[in-house]
C-alpha cells in the first residue's frame, strides 16, 4: 500500500521524498542543507524530525530519558505528518529550539516538489520508511562523530565539552538500540572519514565512502570512471553487514581539485541537464569546501531527479 492510500483523504501533488537519517552529530544537516540549497527554496521543503521531541531538555533530564529514546519522541505524530507530506498535504510541525532545549511556536509547512527529511528517526518504523522515495543513512566512525558533536554542541548549543562527553556516554545504549539499526534500511549509506590507509594528507577533506544498495537505480558510475575519474574515485564490491555483496563508491579526499572536478562535472551532466552546478554543493559547516561531499550530494540529486523523470 502506498503512503497516499495509507493516509487517506484528498491527494495533492505528490512530492519526491528523501530521508537522511543518522546519529547526533553525524553530518546529516550539512548533507541535507546543501541538497536543499541546490534545489532551491521554491522547490524544496526541509524538515528536521528531531522537532518531534515529547519533552524539553529539563523534562528529559528529570525523567532520565535521552533524545534518542522512542519514549522521548512523538513518533506517531511524526509518522502522520510524513504521510500527509507524502500525499502533498500541509502540516503544522512542532519546533524544538536545540540551543535552549525548549519548544517554540509550531510551523505551518506545505510540501514543495521535493521534501528533504533529516533527523534521528526517519527510518525507525515501517510506516515512516514507506513515505520515502530514497533513503540515506550517514554513518561516520564513532570517534569522528564524537569530535563533530563536541565541536557543534560547544560552539552552537551552549554546552561545555565535559557535558557533551557525559551525554554521549549516557546516550550510547539508546544509540545502539534505536539509531544505528536504522542503517540497514537505507538505500545509500554514507561515511565521511579520513582514508583508512592514511593517504589523506593533513587538512584534506575526508574521503566519502558510499554503499550503493540495489534498492534504487544508481547513475552509470562505471562509465564515469572509464572517462578518467579514477584519480578521484574508485568503485568496488564489498560485503554489507548482512553478508550480501554491494557496490562501494569512494571519493578520495586526497584527490587534487582538478581531478575531483572531472567526475563532478561528468556526474552533473547526467543530473543537471544543462543547468550550472549549484554553488552550495560541498559546503561544510565552517564554510570550507569538500569535493567528496559535493559529489555525494550530486549522487543524491541524481536519485531525486530520477524519481521525477520516472513518474
Amino acid at each position: 500500500m502506498t503512503a497516499a492510500r495509507a493516509a487517506g483523504g484528498p491527494v495533492g501533488a505528490r512530492p519526491v521524498m528523501l530521508a537522511v537519517g543518522g546519529d547526533s552529530g553525524s553530518g546529516k544537516t550539512t548533507l541535507a542543507r546543501g541538497l536543499a540549497e541546490a534545489i532551491g527554496p521554491r522547490r524544496c521543503t526541509s524538515i528536521c524530525v528531531d522537532d518531534y521531541h515529547r519533552y524539553d531538555r529539563a523534562q528529559r533530564s528529570a525523567l532520565r530519558l535521552t533524545a534518542l529514546s522512542p519514549q522521548a519522541n512523538h513518533l506517531d505524530i511524526m509518522e502522520q505528518h510524513l504521510q500527509l507530506l507524502a500525499i502533498g498535504q500541509p502540516i503544522l510541525k512542532p519546533v524544538y529550539d536545540h540551543r535552549r532545549g525548549t519548544f517554540a511556536r509550531p510551523e505551518y509547512l506545505r510540501p514543495r516538489p521535493f521534501v528533504i527529511v533529516e533527523g534521528l528517526f526517519p527510518l525507525f518504523s515501517k510506516l515512516s520508511r514507506a513515505c520515502f522515495d530514497v533513503t540515506v543513512f550517514v554513518d561516520p566512525p564513532e570517534e569522528l562523530r564524537h569530535r563533530w558533536k563536541i565541536r557543534r554542541d560547544t560552539t552552537g548549543r551552549g554546552y561545555t565539552e565535559a557535558e557533551v562527553r557525559r551525554e554521549l556516554a549516557r546516550r550510547e545504549p539508546d544509540s545502539a538500540a534505536y539509531i544505528r539499526p536504522q542503517r540497514r534500511f537505507a538505500d545509500i549509506v554514507v561515511r565521511f572519514a579520513p582514508a583508512q590507509d592514511g593517504s589523506d594528507p593533513p587538512g584534506a577533506p575526508s574521503t566519502a565512502e558510499l554503499l550503493l544498495r540495489p534498492t534504487v537505480q544508481h547513475p552509470p558510475l562505471a562509465s564515469l570512471l572509464a572517462d578518467g575519474a579514477g584519480a578521484a574515485m574508485d568503485l568496488g564490491v564489498v560485503r554489507d553487514d548482512d553478508g550480501n555483496a554491494v557496490d562501494r563508491l569512494r571519493v578520495h579526499g586526497r584527490a587534487a581539485p582538478e581531478d575531483a572536478r572531472l567526475p563532478a562535472r561528468a556526474l552533473w551532466e547526467v543530473v543537471g541537464r544543462g543547468r550550472e552546478i549549484p554553488r552550495g554543493l560541498g559546503r561544510l559547516a565552517d564554510g570550507a569546501h569538500s569535493e567528496p561531499l559535493a559529489i555525494t550530494q550530486e549522487m543524491l540529486l541524481f536519485h531525486l531527479m530520477q524519481e521525477v523523470y520516472q513518474r
